[in-house]
Formats: structure tokens, sequence, C-alpha cells
């Protein structure tokens, strides 16, 4: 089995200060399966549906990363902007390579 890991991270808000990043299908599957029974929908069961399949190599990640965003994009409540980069944090940079290979193709 080989899980990948998303080109990009993902953050979810757990709790009112508990933020959580998702850097792959398992961190995703992780999250999903601790969601409550009254949140499960159809675009739920996709996503763990994708996850599943990318964790076990049927899926390219990027798959279950759409799918999960799709799922964290439907609540305000979930979706979080990266935290601010002061250098630091290995997210933070991944970031600012990204801004900075955009720039450079225009």
């Amino acid at each position: 089995m080989s899980s990948g890991t998303f080109s990009s991270p993902l953050f979810v808000r757990r709790a009112a200060h508990i933020v959580q990043e998702i850097t792959s299908p398992a961190d995703a599957i992780e999250f999903l399966n601790e969601l409550p029974e009254d949140r499960r929908d159809r675009i739920y069961e996709a996503a763990l549906r994708a996850c599943f399949d990318a964790y076990n190599g049927r899926k390219p990640a990027s798959a279950a990363r759409k799918t999960f965003s799709a799922l964290r994009n439907r609540s305000p409540y979930w979706k979080m902007q990266p935290p601010r980069c002061n250098g630091s944090l290995p997210a933070c940079r991944a970031v600012e390579k990204r801004k900075c290979r955009r720039r450079s193709r225009v």
C-alpha cells in the first residue's frame, strides 16, 4: 500500500482553536472517520472512498485531495486558510515555493 501525499496540505478546523493539517489520504481518512454521523452524506462517502482508493494505490493522491477539498469547502467552519508564513514551518516554505513558481511562470 502506498498512500502518497497531497501536493499541498489542506487545513481544517477541528474546534474553535484547533486546526488540523491534512497532508495525505491517511490523514483525510482519520479526519473523516471521526466525523459525527449527522455530517456524513454523499460527498462524505465520495471523499472517504477516494481517500481509501488513493491510500491503496488505485487512484492518485490528487483525486483524494480534490474530493476531500470539496467536502471541506461545503462547511465554512472547516475551511481554513494556511497559516501566515514566517519561514519556519515546512508548510509555509511549501506555500512560498509555490508562490515563487507561479510568479516565475508569468
